[in-house]
């Protein structure tokens, strides 16, 4: 299959479609896990059903069909995930088999430098697939895939096993904290399976060796050495077209960084919060660890030019306003169209470290990364099991982590936005949990924004909002055993900010923490979730006064319709002049 970007098209249709009443939401199916499947269709809404199928349709759905990519309080997500949500991967050609260059698939030896080297070979080739075949592969280093384009395919999660034996603190060194004290950032970065431009890569390596903290995101440590490529006019959230000074280096497919830089008023800030009353009176200045995540930077793909007029593959996720400077730029190179599919990466059982003091038994990390996927993957015995770091429009899916327990399940930060998590377990875990550790659950913070989490079955863990003011985040279809604690530091700011949706949440354990959140997260909806009561973490709003947040079928998960958020919005056709309603 070839991965040429072709513009802003929707997947194909399963079967024929058929046009709808006029101003009704036409559908498009989503392959293996359309909503039809789960007995939606987004815009067939008639009374209280919904494609046929017995439930309660809240105000907002209806609300939201009207006006989808500028509701107050839910996001418009429908083209979250790589290839903006394709339903299926790309299937490289074979270039290498990692038996081919030594690799033994009895668990004898180290199959690591093998398996290094036919990662090379594929990356040398412009890319491909390479083959790890059944069998159990011990690991006494990690695998690093920098180069595009490269699959690592194993025979499936139950038949391939990579077998990890070291952790990162021994492979590459302590890594410490930029705020600080002991902590080792390897609590929250790095995987063992670590996806990762080569240069970056070697960047980050070389100062967790000297002991130097790096920088993590898109623009490296020297943030203020960016080119521009061009300014961005006025515009609204939402808009799929902006108006740019001068378009000569833009052109259809280009991967490319807008930047909106804050004002000293911090307006940027309270933009991202909701705006209003209670975000103006917040007190920013002293919120050093949330602001040294500005500028925002956003990496989005250009659909297409035509003269100063550029649309983008999704639509904007702030305004663009003078007074943040907003801006098209370069950015670190990004890794983009390569995965890891059909395999189990197991560490060696160790107890779980006192919180913050993780080892760095890290499964899959994708960092700097843009366009990738993991596919039937299953981590066991990890400290963190599966990382989003300044990573974007990426694929999580039928991922699964087991074992003696993690500090992070799943980890989504430093600005990373547009990513996709769907059809996930946290299973419980198989030894108690040691004194003085922690676990959180399914994590967003560092004004990350516009991720979803879809079709979950986590029977441990919690929403863990990680302070950092993560806004714009969807979570959906999803049932919780709430007992993990959330995190962040008071210098990260807010919990939330602006349009965080939990749709559909069935809470086994009836506790209210971080997943009712009608009283905490502005401009944010809470719709279909079991009745819950506040217990253990309590938290308060960030911002005083009236959040304009809602909440809606309260009591009622399960019957609410649409039943999947993301899925229904996949309906939604990318039209952004068209008005669109619930009949």
């Amino acid at each position: 299959m070839s991965d040429r970007w072709e513009g802003p098209t929707r997947r194909a249709l399963l079967g024929s479609a058929t046009a709808v009443a006029a101003g009704a939401v036409t559908g498009t199916a989503t392959g293996g896990r359309a909503a039809a499947a789960t007995g939606d269709v987004a815009g067939g809404v008639n009374g209280d059903f919904t494609g046929g199928v017995p439930g309660q349709v809240p105000a907002l759905w209806r609300e939201f069909t009207r006006t989808p990519f500028t509701h107050p309080q839910i996001p418009y997500i429908g083209r979250a995930g790589q290839r903006a949500g394709a339903a299926h991967f790309p299937r490289r050609p074979v270039v290498a088999d990692v038996r081919t260059y030594g690799a033994t698939a009895d668990g004898s030896a180290d199959s690591a430098p093998a398996i290094k080297r036919a990662v090379a070979a594929a990356g040398r080739a412009g890319g491909g697939t390479v083959l790890i075949p059944p069998g159990t592969y011990r690991l006494d280093g990690l695998i690093h895939v920098g180069h595009s384009n490269v699959v690592l395919r194993g025979a499936g999660s139950a038949r391939t096993k990579l077998y990890a034996t070291r952790s990162l603190t021994e492979l590459i060194g302590a890594h410490g904290s930029r705020y600080g004290g002991d902590k080792s950032s390897w609590s929250w970065a790095g995987g063992l399976i670590w996806f990762c431009p080569a240069d970056r890569f070697a960047t980050l390596t070389n100062a967790i060796r000297a002991k130097a903290w790096p920088f993590e995101g898109w623009t490296g440590n020297k943030r203020d050495e960016w080119e521009t490529l061009t300014r961005v006019g006025p515009a609204r959230r939402g808009s799929w077209t902006v108006t740019v000074a001068d378009p000569g280096r833009l052109r259809p497919g280009r991967l490319v960084l807008l930047r909106l830089a804050d004002d000293a008023g911090h307006t940027l800030l309270e933009h991202m919060a909701g705006g209003g009353p209670g975000p103006e009176a917040y007190h920013w200045d002293d919120k050093t660890k949330l602001t040294s995540y500005v500028p925002y930077e956003w990496p989005v793909r250009i659909a297409r030019v035509r003269g100063r007029k550029v649309t983008l593959e999704r639509p904007l996720p702030l305004d663009t306003r003078p007074e943040w400077d907003p801006r098209l730029t370069t950015h670190v190179e990004a890794l983009t169209g390569s995965g890891v599919e059909g395999l189990t990466l197991e560490a060696v059982e160790t107890p779980q470290a006192p919180h913050l003091l993780d080892r760095g038994h890290n499964g899959v990390t994708f960092q700097c990364a843009y366009d990738c996927w993991a596919d039937d993957i299953v981590v066991r015995h990890m400290d963190n099991g599966f990382g989003l770091v300044s990573a974007s429009a990426c694929t999580l899916r039928g991922t699964r982590v087991a074992g003696r327990g993690t500090h992070h399940p799943y980890f989504c930060r430093e600005g990373s936005h547009d990513n996709l998590v769907e059809d996930f377990v946290i299973e419980q875990r198989t030894t108690p949990a040691p004194a003085g550790t922690q676990l959180h659950g399914i994590n967003v913070e560092g004004l990350s924004s516009y991720n979803v989490w879809s079709r979950g079955d986590m029977r441990m863990g919690t929403f863990d909002t990680h302070r950092g003011m993560p806004f714009a985040n969807v979570r959906t279809d999803i049932t919780v055993t709430n007992n993990g604690r959330h995190g962040g530091d008071a210098v990260a700011g807010p919990l939330f900010g602006a349009r965080f949706t939990h749709w559909n949440i069935r809470v086994t354990n009836a506790r209210a923490g971080l997943t009712r959140i009608d009283g905490l997260a502005p401009y944010s909806a809470t719709v279909g979730i079991n009745e819950v009561t506040e217990f253990d973490q309590i938290d308060v709003p960030d911002f005083s006064g009236d959040l304009h947040s809602r909440l809606e079928l309260y009591g009622t998960s399960g019957t609410v319709r649409p039943r999947n958020l993301y899925e229904a919005q996949r309906e939604i056709p990318d039209v952004p002049s068209r008005t669109f309603s619930a009949r």
